[in-house]
């Protein structure tokens, strides 16, 4: 059984955040680049790293889990329980699940957006982890910016992590994009996410949640 990482307990009383009650999503990219990371069980020890985060302060101990490229699947929940081999049980060798095509973040970022404000609507906050090694899509029916934009008055945080040295496009300028009721979005990339300390990850994970919590009380919406 998986135990919380005392590198997230740290975070967390510097952070403030050791009393806050949240919804954990992860959101992983599977396009095509992506391949030799699940296969060598880099995406393995992620899920691993963020479920220690949601065994923390999720309101269930569940890490709510997808993945994307020009598809999306949301896939069950992973807890302490059922960890080990989760991608390999619940994805590599699952044949519904689609991989390794091409970009098209919205897709996704939409259904989440389904799941947490209109399948389970409530005041508890949400944490959405979203892993990008690059590529990320531009422009289209329904850019990224404008989910960004449209869910600013929502209780929902995004944290877009980069993986690798790639252009992470409009990832990259989250923070000074402009229409927002809060600043719901942080970015930060790690060129290898296997040789970054869990206290620095989780730190960085953790940088912006408590301004935008601080910020999303005193607008109300939380």
């Amino acid at each position: 059984m998986i135990s919380i990482k005392k590198e997230v307990q740290v975070v967390l009383e510097k952070k403030k955040l050791q009393n806050v009650v949240a919804k954990v999503g992860l959101v992983l990219d599977i396009t095509g680049s992506m391949r030799s990371l699940y296969k060598n069980g880099v995406v393995q020890k992620v899920v691993e790293r963020i479920l220690s985060v949601a065994e923390a302060f999720d309101d269930n101990g569940e890490l709510d889990v997808w993945v994307y490229d020009h598809r999306f699947t949301r896939l069950p929940s992973v807890t302490a329980k059922d960890f080990t081999n989760y991608v390999e049980r619940e994805i590599l060798n699952n044949s519904t699940v689609e991989k390794f095509g091409r970009n098209d973040e919205p897709l996704v970022m939409r259904d989440v957006l389904k799941k947490y404000l209109q399948e389970e609507p409530s005041k508890i906050p949400s944490f959405v982890v979203f892993i990008n090694d690059g590529g990320v899509k531009k422009g289209g029916d329904d850019p990224i910016d404008d989910i960004i934009i449209e869910s600013s008055n929502q209780p929902l945080f995004w944290q877009f992590v980069g993986i690798g040295n790639s252009d992470f496009g409009v990832l990259k300028k989250l923070d000074t994009l402009k229409g927002r009721l809060i600043d719901n979005a942080n970015f930060f990339s790690i060129s290898d996410i296997e040789s970054i300390s869990d206290s620095e990850l989780y730190d960085k994970l953790l940088d912006e949640f408590p301004q935008w919590m601080t910020e999303a009380k005193r607008k109300g919406v939380l």
